[in-house]
Formats: C-alpha cells, structure tokens, sequence
C-alpha cells in the first residue's frame, strides 16, 4: 500500500512540478522535486511503521487528505490565481494586524516608532512592544468574532467540506478545521460536547489537529517577526488535511463513532455582550503574551547557559564551537536536506527546526527571523539564508508540535474530560511526532513548489 503513495506523490509532484524554465534550472528543479518526493515517501513510511493497526488504515481518507494538502499547496504556491487570492488574505490580514499600531503608540508612543531603527538598527524592534501586543488585540478581536458567530461559521463550512471529502466524523473535522483559527484548547470547546464519546482515533485526531496547527493570535505575532503572511496563512490551512492524514496513518479508526446528530455544541459563560466579550479577550491575550514574554525570556537565557555548558566541555575535546543548535542541526539535516533545503544550509536550518520541537516555534521563529532581516547573525558569519530556505522552514516551522504544547494540550482537553485524562496523556508523545511529521510535510511539499 505504501508504494501507492510513493506513486501518487510522484505522479501528483511531476504534474505541478512542470516548468518550462531555460535548461540548467530546470534540471536544478527537476532534482529539487526528485528530492521533496523522496522526503514525501519517507515521511509517509515513517507514519505508516508507527501506525498501531496497519491493516486497519483506511487508505482511501489517508490518500484523500495527502491530496487535498497537495492541492492546496500547489495552489497556493504555484498557481497565479491561487498567489493571488493568498495575496488579498495575506494583505486583509496585514492591514487588520496594523490597527494594532493605533493601540501600541497610544501605549508606548516613539519606542515603536521606526526613529527607533534608525538609532538602534536591528536592535529597535522589540519583541515586547511590537510583537506581544498583537497578541492582545488579535485575541480581543477572536472573541468577538466568536461572540458574533462568524468564527462558528468558517469552522462549519470548513469542517463539513473536510468530512464529506474525507468521511471522517463530524465532530474531528470540526475541530480540524477549528485549529486553522483557535488553539490546542480552544478548539475542543466547539466539539466539547463530542468528546467524552469519541473513539480512541478520534481523540488522537484532536491532538493531533492541535499540534499540527497554530492559533491566529500567534500566526500574526510570527509575521510582526518578519515571516511572511502568506505562507503562514499557506501552512495554516494546510495543516487541518496534514493533521488528520497523520492521526488517519498513526491510529486509524478501529471502533464505531457515535451518532453526533442529536449533539449540538455549546458555548459555556457566553458574554454578557459584544463589549464583555472584546474584554475577555482581551485579558485572555494578556494572559497569553505575559506568558510568550515570561517563556522567552527563560529559555533564551536557559539555552545561552546550556551553550555555554556544552562550548565548555567541548572544548576540553577542541570543540569549543559546540552548542544545542549544533547538535540538533547534525541531528535532523538530513531529514532538512530531504524537505528541499541545499545541503549547504541544512545544518542550520535542522538546528532550527530542533528548537521548534525542543523548546517551541517562537523561540525557533525568532532565530529564523535573524536571516528573514538580515541581522547580526548573517554579518558575523556571512552566509546569508537563501530565499528556498527561508520559505521551507517558514512552513515547518507552523505549528504547535513541541514538548512543551503536549503538557498544554494534555492539561487542556483532559479539563474538558476528566475521565479520559489518562487516555489523553498516553496519546500525547504520539500525537507530538504527528505533529511534527504534519508540519515537515506542509514544508516539503511547499518545497516542491517554489524555485530552486
């Protein structure tokens, strides 16, 4: 069965892959695609050798969802109509993001002003002020469309299109597509009242959804770091097919699911009224920055110690250059260099995709943001970060899937089921390679479709 896969990808690969470009980059193209085909398969065989019940994988919801993930790419990516459309969200999102300015200056007035750049180069853009903040306003902002209904909708429509097309239950294709928007616990609560009667498949599909995927609030944080918006957008939505095709492939769907007809979710402590839901939010987002800043401040300062440890040690063997991200970096550079990204940058750049696992993507976002801009990192060693590069692991780099999240998520969903919190951390370590396998996936196959 696996070799269907190798030969859908390679069939699906070659035909949006086609370029008429002048012979030496069409040959740098074609290996590039022989490549990322390669990574495919070998992300594919590695879900399918963890799988608990091989025999019970039901192919056709595997094939379908790697597909539609496929065709999503190739249109975002590949296709003018597809970039455009990505476009006009990426800049609606953009130009919302940028009231966000309104609310900082009123706050912090010139320390987020660009007179700060212009004193301080690189070092005026502060995480604090120009990054955290956003995190306020989107949550604010979430919650009204919550309060509105409109986010219920998109989830809707979104989740229905994922279940017919997939025939997978309703309730797990809800919070699929849930996660494009909401967090690893936000997104249960839509489906809150499916929970305590969801199969083991279904549950594992719900970790894994959130996992593989980001929360808004954070997508437009990333790209106040300099990650472009439409690939995040990009890697948002190709996250709710990837989720499920690895929680599909892992543990496949051995039981009956419940008839979900009768069960209608709903929203507990709903607000008073539009004004007490933008509040809530907006101490919800509090909440959550005070959290983001508390979290960087510690591990940056925890992985300069480790470094610190690990150059001294090497360097009783002459190695004083070693370091964590070195480490991580020898670690998964071939799984890098099989995603599309030049062997010449895949040390670095599995160094960074390690940080995301390890310690989590923002930390990791931050460190790729360094050669989105150009910063002192590129200076001192002066190898700049190629556009190819930039984009892949901007890609790989989307999604929930570290150690830390797993405790969250664990803590999370099992609130909303006391009785399966059990059951829920047995799936957590599981559901963290899911996660991970989805999101290096989202970022092979957008290495398929952009130049060499």
């Amino acid at each position: 069965m696996l070799a269907r896969f190798a030969f859908c990808t390679a069939v699906c690969g070659g035909i949006f892959s086609l370029d008429f470009s002048p012979r030496d980059f069409y040959r740098i193209h074609i290996m590039n695609t022989a490549i990322g085909i390669m990574g495919i398969v070998v992300l594919l065989g590695i879900g399918y050798l963890l799988s608990e019940n091989r025999r019970a994988i039901n192919f056709r919801t595997v094939g379908l969802a790697f597909i539609i993930e496929l065709i999503l790419g190739g249109l975002i990516l590949y296709s003018p109509v597809g970039q455009n459309v990505l476009l006009v969200m990426a800049d609606a999102v953009t130009t919302v993001i940028n009231f966000n300015n309104a609310g900082t200056k009123f706050i912090f007035g010139g320390l987020v002003s660009d007179k700060m750049y212009e004193v301080f180069g690189s070092g005026g853009f502060i995480i604090a002020l120009r990054v955290l903040p956003i995190i306020v306003f989107f949550s604010a902002l979430s919650a009204v469309l919550y309060y509105l209904g409109i986010m219920q909708f998109i989830v809707r429509w979104v989740g229905g299109g994922l279940q017919r097309l997939l025939k997978t239950s309703r309730a797990e294709s809800m919070n699929s597509a849930a996660n494009i928007f909401l967090g690893v616990t936000e997104a249960p609560l839509l489906v809150k009242p499916y929970l305590g009667s969801m199969t083991r498949s279904e549950l594992f599909a719900v970790l894994c959804g959130g996992l593989a995927s980001i929360a808004g609030t954070m997508l437009v944080s990333y790209a106040q770091l300099g990650v472009k918006m439409e690939y995040l957008l990009a890697a948002s939505f190709m996250a709710a097919p990837g989720g499920l095709l690895f929680a599909k492939l892992m543990i496949p769907e051995t039981q009956e699911t419940a008839d979900e007809s009768n069960a209608k979710p709903v929203q507990e402590n709903r607000p008073a009224n539009i004004i007490d839901a933008a509040a809530e939010g907006a101490m919800n987002g509090l909440n959550m920055a005070l959290a983001v800043g508390a979290m960087l401040l510690a591990f940056v300062s925890l992985v300069a110690l480790l470094n610190g440890l690990l150059g001294g040690v090497g360097g009783w063997f002459g190695l004083p250059e070693l370091s964590m991200e070195l480490v991580l970096g020898y670690v998964l550079s071939p799984m890098a260099w099989l995603m599309g990204i030049p062997w010449n940058e895949a040390l670095t750049a599995g160094g960074i995709i390690g940080q995301k696992v390890v310690i989590n993507e923002f930390f990791a976002y931050v460190n790729l943001a360094e050669y989105l801009r150009g910063d002192a990192v590129v200076a001192a060693t002066g190898l700049p970060m190629t556009a190819r590069t930039q984009i892949i692991l901007s890609f790989a780099l989307c999604g929930f899937a570290n150690f830390g999240t797993v405790a969250i998520a664990i803590g999370g969903i099992g609130s909303l089921i006391p009785e399966r919190r059990k059951e829920i951390a047995t799936l957590g370590m599981k559901a963290l390679v899911a996660g991970v396998l989805s999101n290096l996936m989202a970022a092979t196959i957008a290495g398929l479709f952009i130049g060499g």
